[in-house]
């Protein structure tokens, strides 16, 4: 890193010169156009603008007739946050391959097959980035992720509890997708932090936020498996699961709210102690499902999924202290005294000014 001091020419314009050896790697000479951006985390930055279509568009050969191969490659170009993907292939598209694709984009938010032809397949992302908030994306990733683990848990420990719907796994993965675009196209395209709104330390813990709800997502539905497969679960160890059930999903709550900003620290360290003790419950769970003689070995997998979801969301909590402190927080402070500079507050204020809810204007739509 260079230092240099700022100057003043003419009628007071404020100039500064550019280091030698960066300007001649970069073929830059007197008369040379850059962009300057002005960041809202109080960056300037200067930028050559010849590889702007590149980095907006992509092509793939297709030599394979396998249509998932052309699954992965669309999911990777939007999750890389290309705006346009154009498969071309060296004889025909069949008709297998056309639908992969077709279905492909309408797993997407925003992405439609917009061209086509035997050899041509043109699919564009049609969402701009100012009309997205991350953060109301979080906030419904959270919303979908808590009520599919809500009603798997009900499914299992209640009788007639209602069937988790199949379909809320693919919208968390899509809602997933969508977060975690944006956040590529972030550490890549200067000016989609400020489109979002966002500075990057925001933009990264809103994406690791949204990548630990999509797995709670993922143990909701492996609850629901077991749900579906049991016939019956005795009265005491449902009574442990449904606990630790809620136990697990308050630490997410709470965790997520402190990311937000819709929680003031407290809500953090509340989420840290509920894991710590979801942990302790579920060892002592464990060891009475070992005891009984009557217990189902599918069980122990349900108490898992629930301490692995509370795990995850102590991962946020600790996110949300880094958030919290970030903001200039105390422990003492109230959720409404919570200060203006935050995600959460951000993408509220998009929300009241601008009318963006979920994902967009418009209605909103695995690892361990």
């Amino acid at each position: 890193m260079e230092t240099r001091k700022i100057q003043t020419v003419g009628g007071g314009t404020y100039t500064v010169s550019l280091p030698k050896e960066w300007a001649e790697a970069n073929g830059v000479a007197a008369g040379t156009e850059v962009h300057l951006h002005a960041h809202i985390d109080d960056l300037l930055v200067v930028e050559l603008g010849e590889r702007e279509d590149d980095a907006r568009r992509a092509a793939v050969v297709v030599d394979s007739e396998d249509p998932d191969r052309l699954e992965r490659a669309l999911r990777a170009t939007y999750a890389a946050g290309f705006e346009e993907v154009a498969f071309r292939s060296e004889t025909a598209f069949t008709r297998d391959q056309r639908r992969v694709v077709e279905d492909a984009a309408g797993t997407l938010v925003g992405v439609a097959l917009a061209d086509e032809s035997e050899s041509l397949l043109t699919v564009r992302t049609l969402l701009d980035s100012d009309e997205v908030s991350v953060g109301q994306s979080v906030r419904q990733l959270q919303f979908v992720a808590l009520s599919m683990h809500r009603e798997a848990t009900a499914a299992l420990t209640r009788e007639g509890g209602a069937e988790p719907l199949p379909d809320r796994d693919d919208e968390a993965d899509r809602l997933f997708r969508m977060v975690d675009r944006h956040f590529a196209r972030g550490l890549s395209r200067l000016a989609e932090v400020d489109a979002l709104g966002l500075t990057r330390p925001e933009l990264f813990e809103l994406r690791t936020t949204a990548r630990e709800l999509e797995r709670v997502a993922d143990h909701a539905e492996r609850v629901a498996a077991v749900a579906a497969a049991v016939d019956e679960v005795p009265a005491s160890a449902a009574d442990d699961i449904e606990a630790l059930g809620e136990r697990s999903r308050s630490v997410v709550e709470d965790a997520v709210s402190a990311v937000l900003g819709d929680a003031d620290l407290d809500a953090a360290h509340r989420a840290l102690a509920n894991r710590d003790d979801v942990r302790e419950r579920a060892s002592t769970v464990d060891r009475r499902l070992f005891e009984a003689a009557d217990a189902d070995y599918r069980l122990a997998r349900v108490v898992d999924s629930l301490r692995r979801t509370a795990e995850h969301g102590g991962n946020v909590a600790e996110l949300g202290l880094r958030s919290a402190l970030r903001r200039g927080e105390r422990a003492e402070t109230g959720a409404g005294d919570r200060a203006k500079t935050g995600a959460g507050d951000r993408d509220d204020e998009a929300t009241d000014d601008d009318g963006r809810s979920g994902a967009t204007r418009a209605p909103a739509e695995h690892d361990e």
